[in-house]
C-alpha cells in the first residue's frame, strides 16, 4: 500500500492578484484624460451657443414705472405727506425726468434737474419732497432689478438757496426790530385785505409774539389756551392734504407750552369772545370761517406789496417766527427754555437766535459742561479732570 505524501512546508500556490492603481491626486490627472476633458468642455460651450438668447425688455420710463409702483413706493406715509409727494411727482418729476428710462437715472441727471428746479423758483421744501419721492421710486426699481442700486442721495444742493434763505445761518437778521414795527405791519396788512378782515393782522401779531408757524396758528382751538396761566399748548398744525387742508401734529410731533405775553392777552381774549368761548372753535379763521394758510395770508393781504411799501421786501411769513424767537433770546430767556418753546430738537438750532456775544459765552459754558461730564477727551499732557 502506498503511503500518503507528506504535507509541503511552503504555502499553497495561488493566482497572483494585481495591485490596485495608485490614487491620482486632484490636479494630477494623467495626460491621456486632458483631450477628453477638452472635448467635453467644447461640447458644452457649443450647446450653450446654439441656444437662443432671451430677449431682455427695454427699461420702462420713469413715468411708466412710477405709475405702476407708486402705491407701493408711498406705502406707510401720512396722508399729508402722501399728498405732498404726489404733487412733487406731478409738478416736477414728470415734466423734467418722466421720459428718461428708469435704468438711465444717474446722479448727474438728477443733479441737473435740481439746478433746473432751483433756477425756476421752486422752494427748497418743494425740492426736498421731490427728491424724497424719487428716492422711494428708485429704491423700488433696485428691488425689481432695473437698477443695481439706487442713485446716491445728492448733497450740498441746499447751498443754491443760501443767498435768499439767510435763516439757514443767521435768522436774527430776518426779525422785525420791535413791537411798534410789528403793529404797523399788522395794521397795513389788515387795511389791504378785502373788507379789512381783522383776523389776518391778529394772526400775524400772534405768530410774531409766540414763535408759531402760520399752520400752527391755524390749528389753535380755544381749549388750547390756558387763561389761568396764560399758556398756549401748541398741539396741531394745518397742512395741505389730498382733497384739501387737514390738521395734524406739530412739526416735532410733540405738544409744547408757549407763554402768551401780556401785550397779546387782550387780542386772545377778544378772539375767544368772538367765538363765544366754544372749546373746539378755532381761534383764527379766514373770512369764510375756514382754515388759514401761509399762501392764503399772502394773497388775501397783498403781502408782497405791503411789505415792500414798508421797507421789508424780503420779509416772509415764516420770519414772524424768527422775530419771536429773536426777541425771546434778547430778553434773556435761558437757552434750554427757548429750545422748549421753539420745539427745536437740537439746541444748536436754538443757539442761532442768540446775540453773537452771548452765543460765544453759552458755547464756552457748554464746552466746559461737556468736559466735566466726560463727553470731551482731555488733551494729552494736561491735568485730568476731577
Amino acid at each position: 500500500m502506498t503511503s500518503p505524501s507528506p504535507p509541503s512546508s511552503g504555502p499553497a500556490p495561488t493566482t497572483p492578484v494585481p495591485a490596485p492603481p495608485l490614487p491620482i491626486a486632484p490636479g494630477q490627472q494623467s495626460a491621456h484624460c486632458l483631450p477628453d476633458l477638452a472635448a467635453a468642455l467644447l461640447t458644452a460651450l457649443t450647446s450653450l451657443a446654439d441656444r437662443p438668447v432671451p430677449h431682455l425688455p427695454d427699461a420702462p420710463s420713469l413715468a411708466g414705472y412710477g405709475a405702476r409702483v407708486m402705491d407701493l413706493a408711498l406705502a406707510g406715509l401720512e396722508p399729508t405727506t402722501h399728498g405732498a409727494y404726489l404733487a412733487a411727482w406731478r409738478q416736477r418729476l414728470l415734466p423734467t425726468l418722466g421720459t428718461i428710462p428708469i435704468d438711465r437715472l444717474t446722479p448727474g441727471t438728477i443733479d441737473r434737474a435740481v439746478h433746473h428746479w432751483a433756477a425756476g423758483g421752486h422752494r427748497e421744501s418743494a425740492i426736498k419732497n421731490t427728491l424724497a419721492v424719487l428716492a422711494r421710486i428708485t429704491r423700488q426699481a433696485a428691488r425689481d432689478g432695473w437698477l443695481t442700486q439706487p442713485p446716491q442721495a445728492l448733497k450740498g444742493w441746499q447751498r443754491l438757496y443760501l443767498d435768499t434763505e439767510d435763516a439757514l445761518t443767521e435768522p436774527r437778521g430776518l426779525a422785525l426790530p420791535d413791537f411798534t414795527t410789528l403793529r404797523r405791519l399788522a395794521d397795513a396788512l389788515t387795511a389791504a385785505a378785502h373788507h379789512h378782515y381783522p383776523s389776518w393782522g391778529q394772526a400775524v401779531i400772534f405768530a410774531a409774539c409766540t414763535g408759531a408757524r402760520i399752520g400752527e396758528v391755524s390749528g389753535i382751538r380755544v381749549r388750547d389756551i390756558d387763561r389761568h396761566h396764560w399758556i398756549w399748548n401748541a398741539r396741531r398744525q394745518t397742512t395741505p392734504a389730498p382733497g384739501g387742508l387737514a390738521d395734524k401734529a406739530t412739526k416735532g410731533k410733540r405738544a409744547r407750552p408757549v407763554p402768551i405775553i401780556e401785550p397779546l392777552r387782550p387780542l386772545v381774549t377778544a378772539r375767544i369772545a368772538a367765538v363765544h368761548g366754544t372749546p373746539d372753535a378755532r381761534l383764527f379763521t379766514g373770512p369764510s370761517g375756514g382754515r388759514i394758510t401761509t399762501a392764503g395770508l399772502r394773497r388775501a393781504t397783498h403781502w408782497d406789496d405791503v411789505t415792500r411799501h414798508l421797507g421789508h421786501e424780503h420779509l416772509r411769513r415764516h420770519d414772524l417766527r424768527h422775530t419771536a424767537l429773536t426777541w425771546m433770546a434778547d430778553a434773556g430767556i435761558p437757552l434750554h427754555v427757548l429750545q422748549h418753546i421753539a420745539g427745536h430738537r437740537s439746541i444748536t438750532t436754538t443757539q442761532r437766535y442768540l446775540h453773537p456775544s452771548i452765543r460765544h459765552l453759552t458755547t464756552a459754558g457748554q464746552t466746559i459742561t461737556d468736559y466735566l461730564s466726560g463727553d470731551c477727551h482731555p488733551v494729552p499732557g494736561r491735568p485730568q479732570r476731577w
